[in-house]
């Protein structure tokens, strides 16, 4: 167990080998939760909502509609595709 000490502005420390096993480094976040008997820490992704969209709109640029049906509007097709990556990117997430 690692001992840690409160310090000024309510700082704490994390001890280098809890940061190596939880793969965090300098910058990164952490979730802080309140549990029976103590405080639970759990590393997060925090992602800045530019760099999302410009990886959504890179990814949406790469789907090819294979069947496309010419009576389709053009906003129904947007949806539809949408909702196709949606799926995909869930279904990738499940198999990480």
């Amino acid at each position: 167990m690692a001992l840690m000490r409160l310090r000024r502005m309510a700082q704490l420390t994390l001890p280098a080998e809890m940061r190596r096993a939880l793969k965090v480094e300098e910058g990164d976040y952490l979730e802080a939760k309140v549990v029976k008997n103590g405080v639970l820490l759990r590393p997060v992704a925090v992602v800045a909502r530019e760099r999302a969209w410009q990886r959504m709109t890179r990814a949406a640029s790469q789907v090819k509609d294979l069947k496309p049906n010419p009576r389709e509007d053009i906003t129904a097709e947007e949806e539809r595709i949408a909702a196709e990556v949606k799926a995909f990117r869930r279904t990738k997430r499940r198999h990480a």
